[in-house]
């Protein structure tokens, strides 16, 4: 496991305890506000030291309290990335990205270089500006790039998007998107909006009260019934990996394919043969025991009931297989007993094609061989 975190610490009445191990890619550290996720990310990063703990990146040991190893904050090699960017408005972009390499300039030259960063984040025009004169998503851009160029062997980012209104979270999420895949460090994104952990997150590590409730596979812990108290009902549903088969230009569809069949969206930017991910809404799911004749939506997937969540008030959580994977449907329970739904039933998973909105697909994770950042 590229990092392995087990912590305990109280304050104030309140008392986290955690543990998790994360591969490599995006860990969400997910939670509502008060959970302790930036507690953790603190411990982790040295800016607070827990009553116990040990944090481990890569096999380096950075803090272990039973044999009394606490790294200096400098000497952790982690880079932070805070809600606001607090980029030196009195320095150029080049010169704050600049300030970020100079806390590498007794390390090793592998990682990075200024012209990978800048390229990877579409910041070049920016390099001579000031910070006053960016928007948000510039800014976190930046305060981006700055950490990767201190060359760290792991990414810490603290709600970095929280600050920010949609059109930007649009703008930099690409951009993390491409970091993930393209750089060789664990990040640890913590984050309380499921749109964001859905698009960006390898895996999930949600928190309650300063516990670990659930961890694992993105896909698998968003579509975990037992998961659903912390994420909110309306928010409940299945990550797809879908293939972009064609585009239909005049009538603005794009036609995708998946291990449970096919799927009509609104138009997606990107070429035929790209590999992305779908986020689709236990809510926006209907079940029919017949392929309707007549209906307004596009997608209508055989498939088959495996799981009935808890029936408890009038909403229902029912799991169907359609072909190789499965999805959520949110259905209230005067239906399931209408339609006689049970384990092992033959029915059909309707979804209309705007149900799927542009921010719900996001680039499907890639691990290439060759990476451009090299944190031992």
């Amino acid at each position: 496991m590229s990092l392995e975190v087990s912590l305990g610490h109280a304050f104030d009445g309140f008392r986290v305890e955690v543990a998790f191990a994360a591969p490599p890619g995006v860990t969400a550290l997910f939670g509502r506000s008060g959970a302790g996720k930036s507690t953790v990310v603190n411990a982790v990063s040295g800016l607070l030291r827990p009553s116990r703990g040990r944090v481990r990146v890569n096999g380096a040991t950075l803090l272990d309290t039973a044999a009394g190893i606490d790294v200096p904050v400098h000497q952790r090699r982690i880079g932070y990335v805070f809600q606001d960017a607090r980029l030196f408005p009195h320095l150029t972009v080049r010169q704050n990205l600049q300030f970020g390499g100079w806390f590498n300039r007794h390390r090793t030259k592998a990682g990075a270089t200024l012209d990978d960063t800048v390229e990877m984040l579409g910041i070049r025009h920016l390099l001579e500006r000031r910070p006053g004169g960016l928007s948000g998503g510039e800014k976190q851009r930046v305060a981006i790039g700055r950490a990767l160029l201190s060359r760290p062997r792991l990414l810490l980012m603290d709600e970095p998007l929280a600050s920010l209104d949609e059109p930007r979270k649009a703008e930099i999420l690409p951009y993390i998107e491409g970091m993930r895949d393209a750089l060789d460090i664990p990040i640890l994104y913590v984050s309380h909006s499921i749109p964001e952990v859905a698009r960006l997150a390898t895996t999930i590590v949600a928190m309650s009260e300063g516990r670990v409730v659930r961890s694992g596979p993105a896909a698998e812990v968003l579509a975990d019934p037992n998961a659903f108290p912390l994420f909110g009902r309306q928010e409940v549903g299945s990550i797809l990996t879908v293939t972009v088969v064609a585009h239909d230009h005049p009538d603005g569809l794009t036609e995708l394919s998946f291990a449970g069949g096919r799927l009509i969206a609104p138009l997606v930017h990107a070429e035929p043969g790209a590999t992305l991910r779908v986020r689709i809404r236990a809510r926006d799911i209907i079940l029919a025991l017949r392929p309707p004749e007549d209906t307004s939506a596009l997608n209508i997937l055989p498939a088959t009931v495996r799981t009935i969540g808890a029936q408890e008030g009038p909403i229902v959580d029912v799991a169907v297989r359609c072909g190789e994977v499965d999805l959520i449907a949110r259905i209230t329970r005067r239906s399931l007993d209408k339609l006689g739904l049970r384990e092992g039933t033959q029915c059909y998973a309707m979804l209309k094609s705007v149900a799927v909105a542009r921010r719900d697909f996001g680039i499907f994770e890639t691990r290439p061989t060759a990476r451009t950042g090299n944190a031992p």
